[in-house]
């Protein structure tokens, strides 16, 4: 499966994401990053010096699950959080992106779930976020 037509307008509409990747010590490390998405990865610019970013120094070293979180939060009175969530595998890999030539993360989705991408007010009685397992490019 692949992402909705909302999911992918919200997409395009979110400059920013966090990921998380794993430790050697088991510890997650989340971090704000920019991110791009072509329709099959999402990309993850590895940073100034990648080879001392956490990110690509934890996928480099065979911990290459990771989990990526884009959202934002469009009203707070009412309260109204959206979210897509995307779990994946990442590798490192050399390109040109929005960041310009270089390091990047290239992460394939595996599972995604989303919530509000409408951006309504949340009711306690709607909170079912959709769910989708994705295949392979």
């Amino acid at each position: 499966m692949t992402f909705t037509a909302e999911e992918l307008d919200y997409l395009n509409s979110q400059p920013l994401a966090r990921i998380a990747t794993v430790g050697a010590d088991g510890q997650p490390d989340v971090v704000p990053v920019g991110f791009e998405y072509d329709g099959a990865y999402f990309y993850v610019g590895g940073g100034l010096n990648p080879e001392r970013t956490r990110k690509v120094v934890n996928v480099w070293n065979g911990r290459r699950q990771v989990a990526l979180v884009i959202d934002d939060l469009p009203s707070t009175d009412p309260w109204s959080p959206r979210f897509l969530r995307v779990y994946g595998t990442a590798e490192v890999v050399e390109r040109g992106g929005q960041f310009g030539a270089g390091t990047y993360l290239r992460i394939t989705p595996t599972v995604s779930w989303s919530w509000h991408l409408d951006g309504r007010p949340v009711d306690a009685d709607a909170f079912a976020p959709r769910r989708t397992e994705h295949t392979a490019a």
